[in-house]
Parts: structure tokens; C-alpha cells; sequence
């Protein structure tokens, strides 16, 4: 029987003194019938009667109501190790349920099931409030930014720089992993990810990070937006990216314990340390970080390197063949020439992709284009020359793209403003492999009539064919400058000074 307060029993044996009902009593109490009658009982048995005395304490109420029976003293009930229950309740499917069974197994005599789970949950009250939480091994690995940073200087310059720390910590065993990067931008993101998987050895099935701008493009309650790259390496890892929930600190309690133990055991060590490199930093964290994963922990008796051998270590996916290599992903549109721009470079696309909306993929070496999540175009990464790489078979036949744009309709519609006009984009178009490369500047070129005038624009093509300037900026630069507007002197075959010094072509006849 579940025992009651001494403080609801007095007040039981009051309210029957006073005339109650044992119905009444279970009902002002909240408490069930039987269990007011089975106290009423004891209480006849033990002898006691309202007003109870004054020097009756609770410890002595409850010995008269509940004696110990002969015999009951000397049997000595076995007792669960409660930090080795709390750790295998992390693997998955194992409940209290099971344990018990396992208990009473090998205890015959041991606790009932009720009062099992009852000095279980009593045990894990005296827990911190993060590790009270219930995370299945291998099952999130939660990842932050330390709020403390590392001054690093430079060995050259003196100047100071500041590095970020980042801190990574499974959820069953709180194996920690940390490091410091110079940002806390995308590319370092990603790249501590990868050291980190490398360090488990494994893979978590979910990786839990806060919402900071890196991971998550719009935080929101139900349905935040992870950032492209960022899902496109967990794909890579087959791990799923699950953004703890705004304002409910709960959720990253785990790694709000482990930054604050980093910070403790590991920078407040560092703090009277200089570094002149972000490795020399890397390499006095490591052992400190070592040390913190084999401290023995005071309440579950074992380091986390162990409970991490033990517990997440077994359950974690194994890493792919190859690490995630960094690749951003941008949006862009598709010119009416098919070529998109990616870093101040033109790539083709398949024709029939003119002005879509398409996902480009950059790494250092590579820029593949996704159309509706199907890849359509893949090129070998070229610098920022505003030059063109086109595949021949993302053009349409005869190079003809629409069938109102040609190099011929370009020519007649630039022969409409001026001869000069005509001369200029005719030759943008020869000095490219192909025409379709060079319209995006012609027309680029056309359009400058609508601000300048077409006789303005004649004028400047006029003098960017006299100084072999032949690309859009140069005619606009003229134009801006009003240079199509200077008048210009005639050449002439003798020198422009007179002087005795000066011979003249005559002097060498």
C-alpha cells in the first residue's frame, strides 16, 4: 500500500473526530475509500485517537502505524546499481520494465516492480536538470558555439584575432568534442562537422544545432529552413539536421552544460596562454579535451570516454568512404544566351533552360547546375574572368537559341541606331568561339541607346573601334565620360613643334 503523508493521516483522524464519514473524509482528501479505511484500521489498531499528543511525531506515527513485522529487519533487500540502470536506459528498447525483470533474475527477493521504479526516479532526482533528460546512444550529437573567444596574434603584424570555439556533445555519453575556427561561418561550420564525425569515429542519427544563420536560413517553432549546404552534408553523412526549437533552451540543454564545462575545464586554462597560430591553439585544446572526456564523473561513476565506449560508440553509423568535401549552393537564373554567372564567370546550360531558376553546386573544383533536383550541366571550376565555358550540346541547333535573337537580327537592329553600332557588336560576336557567347554583351550594348541616344552611341562605338576597346565596359566608360563628345584632331605626317633641334623627315633625304 502506497504510504500516505503523516500530514494527510492527521488530518483524517481529525475529520472522522469530528463526525466525518469515511466517504467523506476519502473526499476531502482526494484519497480512495479503502486506503482511508485500511489507515482508519491501523489507526484502531495502534490505539490512537484524536487529539493525538502533542509529543507524537511523525517518525513515531508512522512506527505505530506500520510496525516492523518480526524477522522483516533482518532481510537485507539487494540494491540496484542506480547509475548503471540510469546508463542502460539509454540504449534503445531497453525499459525499466526490462531491468527490473533482469533485476529480480538474479535478486529473487529484491524490490517489488512499483517500489523499483520508484527509488529509480527518486535516484535521478538528485540529478542535474541536463543530465535528467533520456538520450537514446548514438542517437544526437548537439553542436554550438562557445560564447568565449581566443585572442591569436599574429607573429608578423601584431595584429590580434579572434577565434571562435566550437563544441560538440552526444547526447547518451556527453563525449565532447572541441576545437576553434576563426568564424563562425559556413565554411567552418561544415569543416567542424567533419573533424567531428572523424573524431566518433561514427555518425549520430540526428545532429541537433541552434539557430544560428550558418545552419538555418529562417528559424521557426514547427518548420525552420536549413541552410542548402548544410543539409546537402548531413545527406552526405545520412544523418538528419534537427534545429533545436526557438526560445526553448530545454532542447540544447546538453550542449549549454558541455560549452559550459569547456569553457571551465579548457579555457580558463588557456587564459594566461598566448597563441601566434589557430594550430598552436588546436594542439594546447586537444589534451585538455582528452583530460575533460576522461574525468570520472562524480554522479554516474564513470568518464564519458566509457559510458562513450559503452553507449554511443556501438550505435553510431559508420562514416562514409569519403568526407564531406564543402560545396555552396546558390540560385541562379539562366540568360537568354543559356550560360548562368557564378563567380564572374559564364557556364552553359541546356537550351531549353532559358531564364529558369536553377541550383548551382560550387566547390573548389567544380560547378555543377540542378534543375527540379536532376543535375544538367557539370564544369571544371574557372577564375572570375568574365569569359565563358560552354558545352556544345547544351546549344540548340545552328547555335540558335530563340528565334527571335541571331547574330544577323543583332546586326539589323544595331545597323538601325548607327554604321558604327553594326561594326561593334559584329565583331564582339567574331572575336568569341561562338556568336551565342557574345550576346549577352551586344545587347548589353543596344540597350545603352535608351539612356545615351542612338547618335551619342554611334559616336562612342566610332571611338572604341579607333582604340581597339572592344567590350561593353569600355563603350560604356566612354560614354559615362562624355568622351564620344571630345573632339578629336586630325593626324598629321610632320611635327607638331617647331624647332631648330627638331630635323624633320627632310633631314634624312
Amino acid at each position: 500500500m502506497q504510504r500516505l503523508s503523516m500530514r494527510k493521516i492527521r488530518e483524517a483522524l481529525r475529520l472522522r473526530a469530528d463526525g466525518f464519514s469515511g466517504r467523506q473524509v476519502a473526499q476531502s482528501l482526494s484519497l480512495g475509500r479503502a486506503t482511508v479505511s485500511e489507515y482508519f484500521r491501523r489507526a484502531d489498531v495502534a490505539g490512537l485517537i484524536w487529539p493525538l499528543p502533542d509529543d507524537l511525531s511523525d517518525v513515531d506515527l508512522e512506527q505505530r502505524l506500520f510496525p516492523h513485522q518480526p524477522g522483516a529487519s533482518a532481510r537485507a533487500i539487494p540494491q540496484p546499481d542506480w547509475a548503471d540502470v540510469h546508463a542502460e536506459l539509454r540504449r534503445k528498447g531497453v525499459t525499466l520494465a526490462l531491468l527490473w525483470e533482469e533485476y529480480r533474475g538474479v535478486h529473487p527477493d529484491g524490490y517489488g516492480y512499483s517500489r523499483y521504479c520508484e527509488l529509480y526516479t527518486r535516484w535521478e532526482g538528485r540529478l542535474s536538470p541536463v543530465m535528467r533528460q533520456r538520450h537514446p546512444a548514438g542517437e544526437r550529437l548537439f553542436v554550438d558555439y562557445a560564447g568565449h573567444t581566443v585572442d591569436v596574434i599574429c607573429p608578423e603584424t601584431g595584429e590580434v584575432r579572434t577565434a571562435q570555439i566550437f563544441v560538440a556533445a552526444l547526447g547518451a555519453s556527453n563525449y565532447t568534442f572541441v576545437e576553434a575556427t576563426w568564424t563562425q561561418s559556413l565554411p567552418d561550420w561544415i569543416s567542424s562537422h567533419v573533424r567531428a564525425f572523424a573524431f566518433l569515429g561514427g555518425v549520430p542519427a540526428q545532429v541537433v544545432p541552434d539557430n544560428l544563420k550558418a545552419a538555418v536560413i529562417k528559424a521557426c517553432f514547427h518548420d525552420p529552413a536549413i541552410n542548402r549546404t548544410y543539409g546537402d552534408m548531413a545527406a552526405h553523412y545520412d544523418t538528419a539536421v534537427v534545429p533545436a526549437r526557438p526560445r526553448k533552451p530545454k532542447d540544447k540543454a546538453k550542449v549549454e552544460g558541455t560549452v559550459l564545462l569547456a569553457e571551465r575545464w579548457i579555457l580558463a586554462r588557456l587564459r594566461n596562454q598566448t597563441f601566434f597560430s589557430l594550430d598552436e591553439l588546436n594542439a594546447a585544446i586537444r589534451p585538455l579535451r582528452d583530460q575533460l572526456n576522461n574525468k570520472v564523473t562524480r554522479h554516474l561513476g564513470a568518464s564519458r570516454r566509457a559510458l562513450f565506449e559503452t553507449l554511443d560508440k556501438p550505435a553510431l553509423k559508420p562514416l562514409p568512404a569519403e568526407p564531406y568535401i564543402y560545396a555552396e549552393w546558390k540560385l541562379r537564373r539562366a540568360g537568354i544566351d543559356y550560360h548562368i554567372d557564378v563567380d564572374r564567370h559564364y557556364y552553359s546550360v541546356p537550351h531549353p533552360l532559358i531564364k529558369q531558376k536553377l541550383w548551382v553546386r560550387i566547390t573548389a573544383r567544380t560547378v555543377e547546375v540542378f534543375h527540379n533536383g536532376q543535375r544538367v550541366a557539370a564544369h571544371a571550376r574557372t577564375s572570375g574572368n568574365r569569359q565563358h565555358s560552354t558545352v556544345r550540346d547544351h546549344m540548340p541547333p545552328n547555335h540558335r537559341f530563340r528565334s527571335d535573337w541571331s547574330p544577323d537580327i543583332i546586326r539589323t537592329r544595331a545597323a538601325w541606331i548607327g554604321p558604327h553600332v553594326a561594326t561593334f557588336v559584329t565583331l564582339l560576336m567574331e572575336k568569341r568561339r561562338h556568336p551565342e557567347q557574345a550576346y549577352r554583351a551586344c545587347l548589353g550594348v543596344l540597350k545603352l541607346a535608351r539612356n545615351f541616344g542612338n547618335d551619342r552611341l554611334d559616336r562612342a562605338c566610332e571611338r572604341a573601334l579607333e582604340i581597339n576597346a572592344y567590350s561593353y565596359s569600355s563603350l560604356h566608360s566612354i560614354l559615362k565620360n562624355g568622351l564620344d563628345r571630345q573632339r578629336r584632331e586630325p593626324a598629321t605626317d610632320g611635327p607638331t613643334i617647331t624647332h631648330s633641334n627638331i630635323r624633320g623627315a627632310g633631314y634624312f633625304h
